[in-house]
């Protein structure tokens, strides 16, 4: 073996796909964007209009849900949830994205599906208001098998000091807000490969149905000074994220009965997962949770309208979350 290239590594495949992508990524970028498209490093102005901005920063991947678009070739949404995965955890601090980059890591290069998944993470990034700065596309030959696919993304914020979301200004009273999501996001998908086994095909174009965005929407609530705190729900689902968002001295009692889950995740139940361990680990149809001032609860219902937005419960003085 004497070359680069004999040993799994194409570099002048990579350089097609580092210039193939270019239009794509540098589309994403407004005139806050410092630097070029292939250098070392880019960079963003903090905006004018903060006083006192806090720099904010989040990292996050697709996890198993990258295998599941593997297997069917579907790689049309997995960068929309990069994203949401990585500027939704920003807007629960109440910060707004100023820049992400991504990395992907694959077996070997594949130019169809390589650049449809960054032209998704460039979706997401427009979706979100957020520019897509760069990022690192790897080989890893003998590593990771030649059609294996990871994806993950950092992403930097901004939020005025002292105007931070968070449970220290929750008070008892509020409103707990949940925001729909119409499908499973980018979480528990482990579980979901494990019960449905090889049907999971079958409903694949379902389940790889792209993540839901809420920063824009999130940060406009944020805007009102309404919103006091908010959970991103996750891996752990509703209780376990909206427990970080209340902190020890405040619960509250969530009623299931308030909305519908979507279909997927009766479809996912139907393989022989408990409720508990459903609502356990899935998002269960609520993506997004705000904690609001019930003095401003109307003006962020409008706000948020988009996503459909219904009342969970009250906060009160009794610690933890509680499902009935």
């Amino acid at each position: 073996m004497t070359s680069y290239r004999e040993a799994g590594v194409d570099l002048e495949a990579g350089d097609r796909h580092v210039r193939g992508i270019a239009e794509t990524v540098v589309g994403t970028w407004g005139d806050e964007v410092i630097g070029g498209f292939g250098g070392f490093a880019a960079g963003v102005e903090i905006p004018a209009d903060m006083r006192r901005p806090v720099l904010m920063m989040s990292a996050d991947g697709v996890g198993t849900k990258l295998e599941l678009a593997r297997r069917a070739g579907i790689w049309g949404g997995v960068g929309r949830d990069l994203v949401a995965m990585c500027v939704d955890d920003l807007a629960a601090v109440g910060a707004r994205p100023l820049g992400l980059v991504d990395y992907l890591a694959v077996g070997a290069l594949r130019p169809d599906r390589d650049s449809a998944i960054v032209s998704s993470v460039a979706e997401g990034c427009r979706l979100a208001g957020c520019p897509l700065l760069g990022g690192e596309t790897a080989e890893h030959p003998g590593v990771m098998p030649p059609d294996a696919v990871d994806l993950a993304g950092a992403v930097m914020g901004a939020v005025e000091k002292g105007e931070e979301l968070g449970p220290h200004r929750v008070e008892q009273g509020d409103v707990v807000v949940g925001l729909r999501s119409p499908n499973l996001r980018s979480n528990g998908f482990s579980l979901v490969r494990a019960a449905l086994g090889d049907t999971a095909m079958d409903h694949a174009k379902q389940l790889l149905e792209p993540s839901v965005i809420y920063t824009p929407a999130v940060l406009e609530a944020a805007a009102t000074g309404a919103v006091h705190s908010a959970a991103h729900v996750t891996g752990g689902g509703i209780a376990a994220n909206l427990a970080r968002a209340l902190g020890p001295e405040h619960g509250v009692i969530v009623e299931k009965r308030s909305w519908q889950p979507p279909p997927v995740f009766e479809m996912v139940a139907s393989a022989g997962v408990s409720e508990d361990e459903m609502y356990r680990v899935f998002n269960m149809g609520i993506g997004f949770c705000l904690v609001v001032s019930s003095h401003g609860l109307d003006e962020v219902l409008s706000t948020v309208a988009a996503h459909e937005p219904m009342t969970l419960g009250e906060i009160h003085s009794r610690r933890g979350v509680e499902l009935v």
